[in-house]
């Protein structure tokens, strides 16, 4: 008992000595009882093996667009859920939606910006709330009198027509500001570093003739700088290159940081990625170029209306390029074909190599990100979890679930139908960013440097790098990631051109999201710049599940399956792999010319939305929709340059 008693003071005393961190050259302790040993211990700086790695190690997954009852086109739809349930239910916890159903995420959301519209924003909740500086404004007190009486909709055309007109009802620094401040003392509250990131943001809603521009605005910074200045609203200006302007100022004026997000363009009419600028109708030039690609290093890929990676039209060849596709028109015109071009990311990719060897800069060189639009504050991205683009969309068995008409509501003068309808809506999507750790800043210089990715809706996990040493065999080292940074350049980064012109090879790792559906193959979809301008494209699967063949010309034409139960809207991974994994080498590769590099993962089919609410209401499923789809996620590109 004596031994073991002194065993424990010996083993404290080292504990102390050790653990407490006290400084000491020589320990002395006693052998076995017997003997005095000296240990002699030299101080180090380099004790942890990690200290010198800052490469990104996690994913982080979140929804940079996401509309709350502040937004007047989600308020005055029924909206009654503000910033603090949107919040709550991004983190995982259930909330009640605004028509009255218990809402939760499976796995809570890592990031989430809260990006209302600017344009008089909060109109709703003032009404709400009978605010008296509202009631003041003559405009005010007329649109609170509609929704006292139930006239919604006589309420939001009567808001809708100063819209159009860009003539601000209310046009009040005060009431702006004091709104402005509620989104910011939301977005303070629910910060907490290293577990959630509340992002200060807001939406800018540029609708030149009803064609969509609109673009999420992300600042970095706390509300002791976004508090210096208001949201810029289309009242201001449609202008793109004044919102530039305005993030130009913002950074003189605090010192802080702030970069702006492109909504996916296939509601553009051409407008998204047109050759000449919006006001003045002048040919892109390179100070327009390096400006854009400054403060917009990022696009909005796949969202609710509609996938905007390619188009079939575009990408006659590709087999997966007619996915969830919005093509009809905006909200205020049918599209002509010839608008498709200047509206899709890849062809945009494509344009902008053109421009790059013409001026010197890339207007259109952007990462990918996907998030949900959704104006219900509940960031649902699941088909199976799908609450619906606004709130009296929300999960029913009422007609209007499928039926409401989103786009088209002005007639076509050549009588030609242009709607879309909410059961053509889709789930997606997911902004995915690689960072080391879960912060505003981190997650932020993350998006800057365009090192993202976006998903249709499911948590697959992708890494992507080039590189000009890589093998295959590098696949399966113990510091992939260490040495793949170290060797080569993440998604979104510039490979520059190697001194002995040597062929890029590619590392590409993907992971099923764990509680969704296998993966069918990975993808490298290259554009490049031919001679005499002319821009190209090619798909390459790089590696494809269960024991399918590539053939010579880098494509599997054995699809992968489908174990979709349409009438029980069920699915299950009997085919697809958990994990794939893929060395590729660029047969084609040319030093000479400009290229881009994406991956696209695929998963195995599974049901859509609509086959869920078929089976979990009992209603029938819209035919012209597919039963089914392939999940996907689009990295940013990898650009080469060779005069680099």
């Amino acid at each position: 008992m004596k031994t073991f008693m002194k065993s424990i003071i010996i083993g404290i005393s080292l504990f102390i000595l050790y653990g407490c961190g006290q400084q000491s050259d020589d320990v002395k302790f006693n052998k076995d009882n017997k003997d005095e040993t000296t240990i002699k211990t030299e101080p180090r700086d380099d004790y942890s093996p990690y200290l010198d790695d800052n490469y990104p190690k996690d994913v982080y997954f979140g929804d940079t667009h996401l509309h709350t009852s502040y937004s007047t086109d989600a308020g005055l739809f029924g909206n009654t859920l503000g910033p603090e349930q949107a919040y709550r239910f991004a983190k995982g916890k259930e909330i009640t939606s605004s028509m009255g159903v218990k809402a939760r995420l499976l796995r809570p959301l890592d990031f989430l910006v809260i990006a209302d519209h600017s344009e008089n924003l909060g109109l709703a909740p003032m009404i709400a709330e009978a605010n008296p500086d509202l009631l003041k404004i003559e405009w005010g007190r007329k649109i609170y009198e509609l929704v006292q009486e139930g006239k919604f909709g006589d309420a939001y055309a009567m808001w809708g027509e100063r819209m159009i007109t860009k003539n601000d009802p209310i046009n009040s620094d005060k009431i702006m500001s004091s709104m402005w401040e509620k989104i910011i003392n939301a977005a303070e509250r629910h910060n907490d570093p290293g577990q959630f990131t509340a992002f200060i943001g807001f939406e800018w809603t540029s609708s030149p003739g009803g064609s969509n521009l609109h673009r999420n605005i992300i600042f970095r910074d706390d509300g002791d700088k976004t508090s210096q200045v208001l949201p810029m609203s289309a009242y201001d200006s449609e202008d793109p290159e004044d919102l530039w302007d305005y993030l130009a100022q913002y950074e003189r004026k605090t010192g802080g940081k702030v970069l702006s997000i492109a909504h996916n363009g296939n509601l553009s009419n051409g407008l998204m990625f047109d050759d000449v600028t919006l006001t003045n109708r002048k040919e892109i030039d390179k100070d327009y170029a390096l400006r854009r690609s400054k403060w917009e290093p990022l696009y909005e890929v796949t969202q609710m209306k509609g996938d905007g990676e390619t188009h079939p039209t575009l990408s006659t060849k590709d087999e997966f390029a007619d996915f969830e596709t919005w093509d009809k028109g905006s909200f205020g015109a049918p599209k002509e074909s010839e608008m498709l071009p200047r509206e899709y990311l890849r062809e945009a990719l494509k344009r902008g190599l053109n421009y790059e060897e013409k001026l010197g800069a890339n207007p259109f060189k952007f990462g990918m990100i996907g998030s949900t639009d959704s104006h219900t504050s509940i960031a649902s991205f699941e088909e199976n979890n799908m609450f619906g683009k606004v709130s009296e969309l929300e999960p029913s068995n009422k007609p209007i679930r499928f039926e409401e008409m989103i786009t088209g509501y002005l007639p076509d003068p050549k009588g030609r139908n242009y709607s879309m309808y909410a059961y053509q809506t889709s789930a997606s999507g997911l902004a995915a960013v690689w960072s080391r750790e879960n912060t505003r800043e981190a997650l932020w210089d993350a998006m800057k440097r365009r090192e993202t990715y976006a998903t249709t809706g499911t948590r697959i996990k992708v890494r992507f790098f080039a590189g000009y040493n890589f093998e295959r065999m590098d696949l399966n080292r113990a510091d992939f990631v260490k040495y793949s940074y170290d060797n080569g350049v993440p998604m979104g980064a510039d490979l520059n051109r190697n001194a002995d012109e040597k062929t890029p090879t590619f590392l590409i790792k993907a992971l099923k999201d764990p509680d969704w559906a296998n993966l069918d193959r990975i993808q490298i979809i290259k554009g490049w710049l031919g001679e005499d301008g002319e821009t190209l494209e090619k798909v390459y699967d790089i590696v494809v599940s269960d024991g399918r063949d590539i053939g010579s010309d880098g494509r599997c034409k054995v699809a992968v399956g489908n174990t979709v139960n349409v009438k029980e809207a069920t699915f299950d991974n009997s085919i697809g792999a958990v994990s794939l994994q893929g060395y590729w080498k660029d047969p084609d590769f040319d030093a000479s010319q400009r290229a881009f590099y994406y991956v696209r993962v695929l998963e195995i089919p599974t049901p859509r939305w609509t086959t869920y609410d078929s089976k979990f209401f009992g209603v029938e499923r819209p035919t012209d929709v597919p039963a089914s789809i392939q999940e996907r996620a689009y990295t940013s590109p990898i650009w080469y340059t060779p005069g680099k």
